[in-house]
């Protein structure tokens, strides 16, 4: 179900309201978040007062209803004015515009209520990208995957379709000469692309300079999913880690190599996403996974200080830390995802964020966020098992395309 409201009011009539009733009315129309931002501001008050009389229309006949001071509406990350609800808002995604003109504070609202279900409230540092009217496929960035071997093909299908799903431009999927054949049947809309290997389904060290020229014109790198366990490889992805120029995602194989070369620590840069499952980290850190469970939020902060990465420590409620100690944590739990195959999505999502411009940091917890959110739309259709990592694929659009009308 989707609506629209829209609604204008004079900046002199808020004005007028805000001389006669001081505090009193100000509490009883605004957040203390709004007022903070407002500071006073005729104009910033009356576009909130219009933003959310609009939201307020939308909600006519839903049965749902908000007052004044439970609908928030404050700049979100672009500086474009975002509204959040405050309570049960049953799965409402609302989106805000504001427009001034001749003293006229002039607002406009969008409402869809999903019938599929509800979303979980997003973390803060979520972003979908935008995407202009006039944009080409340049405009949305080139991804380059370095994935799979022999016997691991899938992995390097789900990364870098997941990444092509996700919004990027232009992906270009790297793999061993010998199962070349395989990827470019099977990845019809990605850019399968066939590397020297140094043992059979095996890229090595050999591919490097030409590794790091393909590296060297994209947005994101992806590195790691099903790429296996030759000493050469891994000696390829450690020094890809330390001296490719644009961002890179490091999954599996790829944090194997780190892990074996602990000379690596703090010398990858804020550009470098890692995302370890427990047992990983743990290799990654030297401890336990158990040790990494009791307290995931600061096993990952501190793994991100080390390292000098974003950490995404991966299980029910996805841990997100970068090295200055930000985190988050992603409100899903879906038994379903607990799948061979779901890992390897993830990581081509937040490579496909990247790609399109978003922060190493921004496009971690979002990349969390959607994948979670797909796999908790699946299994509501199928239940808590079943779920296979390919249905996720065509489910992150629909997701992201919820979160953009959303206005998240």
């Amino acid at each position: 179900m989707q609506r629209i409201g829209v609604d204008a009011v004079s900046v002199d009539r808020i004005a007028l309201a805000v001389r006669r009733s001081g505090p009193g009315f100000l509490n009883k129309v605004y957040t203390a978040a709004e007022l903070a931002y407002c500071a006073g501001n005729d104009e910033r008050l009356a576009g909130r007062w219009a933003a959310k009389e609009a939201v307020i229309k939308c909600f006519d006949g839903t049965g749902i209803c908000f007052p004044r001071r439970r609908i928030e509406v404050l700049p979100g990350p672009n500086g474009a004015p975002r509204a959040r609800l405050l309570g049960d808002d049953k799965g409402a995604q609302v989106e805000v515009s504001i427009t001034h003109h001749s003293r006229l504070a002039v607002a406009t609202a969008h409402l869809e209520i999903s019938e599929g279900g509800t979303m979980l409230p997003a973390p803060d540092a979520v972003v979908i990208p935008r995407r202009p009217k006039d944009a080409h496929k340049g405009t949305f960035g080139t991804a380059v995957v370095l994935a799979g071997s022999l016997g691991l093909t899938g992995a390097a299908y789900l990364s870098s379709t997941a990444a092509a799903r996700t919004g990027a431009g232009l992906v270009r999927l790297l793999v061993a000469d010998s199962i070349y054949p395989i990827l470019a049947a099977k990845c019809t809309e990605v850019m399968a692309t066939p590397v020297p290997e140094v043992a059979p389904g095996a890229v090595g060290h050999a591919a490097y300079d030409s590794i790091l020229r393909q590296l060297a014109t994209a947005e994101v790198g992806i590195i790691g999913p099903g790429l296996g366990r030759d000493r050469s490889t891994w000696r390829l992805a450690l020094d890809l880690a330390l001296h490719a120029k644009c961002p890179l995602v490091i999954d599996a194989d790829g944090l194997n190599a780190l892990a074996d070369s602990p000379r690596a620590k703090g010398k990858l840069g804020k550009s470098r996403v890692l995302t370890p499952h427990p047992g990983e980290l743990a290799r990654l850190t030297g401890k336990t996974a158990e040790a990494i469970n009791s307290d995931r939020t600061t096993a990952a902060r501190k793994a991100a200080r080390e390292w000098g990465a974003v950490v995404v420590l991966k299980g029910a409620r996805t841990v997100v830390a970068d090295p200055e100690g930000r985190t988050s944590e992603d409100p899903h739990e879906v038994p379903a995802l607990a799948s061979g195959g779901t890992g390897d999505v993830l990581s081509g999502i937040i490579g496909g964020l990247i790609a399109q411009g978003s922060d190493p940091f921004s496009a971690a917890v979002t990349g969390v966020y959607v994948h979670g959110a797909a796999g908790r739309r699946i299994s509501q259709r199928l239940g808590d098992s079943g779920l296979l990592a390919g249905d996720l694929l065509p489910e992150i659009p629909l997701v992201m395309n919820v979160l953009r009308v959303g206005g998240l």
